[in-house]
């Protein structure tokens, strides 16, 4: 697949959306190249089945590819002849009603709008045009699809704005989190899975890395309907197995894996949620640390996260600044109670403009099960490494900011070297810090990297007295400029009074 498709393909897909909405024409979008890659799929191992004189109308020698059966009628062969017809909405809802009655793991899942009155017939079939002539799925390169849907749900969260960049975080951030955790194999969970963006980058980090994805099992959940079906598409896509659930359901009241420990959290909740009915759960056995407030849910998530680690298990949580130093409702003694029960490894400044929708200033909470020491990790009870990021990051457009590889890189090896007991690691003056409990306290449990790194150090380099004749001079040419501009409007104003023009 020639470099930069994924743009080109989202420009002609962005003209023919016309006047439809953004949060509308995703879901539209979105359902035809899942229904084009599954076909495409599904043709490539027809034609090797046929080759090899078996019956390609057999069911069971899909499934036993992991590859999902399409029905007949349900081909985009049939969409693709049928795209100027009137009745072209309908035929693609009974196409994936097909497809959802041959496979098991998509029922429920498949996005079934395409008969409503609204919608154009004429951007339905350019879309369908465009689509197939794009191909989805080559046994060279696997993840055509992958890397187009996860393009186009970054170009949606930024079209759409707050509304539609709340399930999706930028995937700098996720690639931070994933390098900092490791998540080679165990339990992968993550409680607001939003599109899968953090069980994708994982299952990129391990097989980038020469493992299987077969050694992490995937959990998450999941509030938005529409949302989990999205994840339920993306897992499909990337050949990931993934439990998380059967349906949505709002992770803090409807706890779908209650009992269940994870090696691996990857969680960016929703910032400064209030409205989360907290009065509800006020005896929750998930609050370990103090109950949280309920005017804010950013403490219950942390809870939540460190309630479901494994004894050795390990978390990285992405939330809005505030949550470091804020000291109302109960937030400050919670964050005490969760210093002095040392279970914060790391706290992460990033940059701002970082996500689609917000400009809130976010940070990463790293957090671990167990500090003491064990396998090849130095003990760092009572300890909690600072990183100051802020800085880092460079400009992609006026208002979005990414961290490059070189940033991830940078902050990932600076908090395994705190980690690991070769001894590699320094503080940084300006950028990392690993601060003890005490020196913590000392700044009455606040959390703000800030406070801790310091500042860069800049070589002073001025010339002073060079400075300053510069400022001198420039202060007298300024006033000899504006005593002549004041003569010049005093003779004016004579020569006006006198009647002279």
């Amino acid at each position: 697949m020639a470099v930069g498709i994924e743009e080109r393909l989202w420009k002609m897909a962005d003209k023919l959306r016309s006047n439809m909405e953004a949060s509308e024409y995703k879901h539209i979008l979105l359902g035809l190249l899942f229904l084009k890659y599954i076909s495409d799929r599904f043709e490539s191992l027809r034609i090797e089945i046929i080759a090899h004189d078996g019956n390609p109308e057999d069911r069971d020698e899909y499934i036993a590819e992991n590859v999902f059966f399409v029905p007949e009628e349900a081909r985009w062969k049939n969409i693709q002849n049928k795209a100027k017809d009137p009745q072209i909405g309908k035929t693609i809802d009974d196409a994936l009603r097909d497809i959802e009655k041959e496979n098991d793991s998509l029922k429920g899942v498949l996005d079934k709008r395409y008969a409503r009155a609204e919608l154009s017939p004429q951007i339905l079939g350019g879309v369908i045009d465009l689509v197939s002539n794009t191909t989805l799925y080559s046994k060279s390169d696997t993840d055509i699809l992958g890397r187009v849907y996860e393009y186009f749900l970054g170009k949606f969260a930024l079209t759409e704005g707050k509304g539609g960049g709340e399930f999706y975080t930028p995937a700098c951030i996720v690639k931070t989190l994933v390098n900092m955790l490791e998540p080679y194999e165990g339990r992968v969970y993550d409680p607001c899975c939003g599109s899968g963006g953090m069980f994708v980058q994982s299952s990129k980090f391990i097989t980038e890395h020469a493992q299987s994805i077969d050694n992490i099992s995937v959990y998450g959940q999941e509030s938005n309907p529409t949302t989990w079906r999205l994840c339920k598409i993306n897992l499909a896509i990337r050949g990931i197995e993934g439990n998380i659930g059967l349906g949505a359901a709002d992770t803090l009241h409807e706890d779908i894996h209650p009992r269940d420990k994870f090696d691996y959290i990857l969680a960016n909740p929703p910032f400064n949620i209030s409205d989360w009915d907290g009065d509800k759960l006020t005896s929750d056995s998930r609050w370990l640390f103090g109950t949280p407030p309920v005017g804010n849910a950013n403490y219950a998530w942390l809870q939540h996260v460190y309630h479901h680690l494994s004894a050795n298990g390990t978390a990285g949580v992405v939330l809005a600044n505030g949550s470091l130093s804020s000291n109302t409702s109960n937030e400050s003694t919670i964050r005490q109670a969760m210093l002095e029960g040392d279970c914060i490894d790391a706290i992460v400044a990033l940059p701002t403009q970082l996500f689609y929708s917000t400009q809130i200033p976010v940070c990463l909470w790293i957090m671990n099960k167990n500090k003491s020491t064990h396998h090849q990790f130095r003990e760092r009870t009572n300890e909690v490494l600072f990183i100051d990021a802020r800085n880092m990051g460079e400009m992609v457009s006026r208002s979005l900011k990414e961290l490059t590889n070189e940033d991830i890189l940078k902050i990932a090896d600076t908090y395994h070297q705190w980690r690991n007991a070769d001894g590699t690691y320094q503080d940084i003056q300006g950028f990392c810090k690993s601060s003890s409990l005490e020196e913590i306290k000392s700044h009455d449990y606040t959390l703000t990297p800030g406070r801790y790194v310091g500042t860069v150090e800049v070589e002073d380099t001025i010339n002073f007295e060079e400075e300053i004749t510069r400022l001198n001079d420039s202060l007298v040419e300024n006033f000899k400029e504006s005593a002549l501009l004041q003569v010049q409007i005093e003779k004016h104003l004579r020569e006006l009074l006198n009647g002279k023009k």
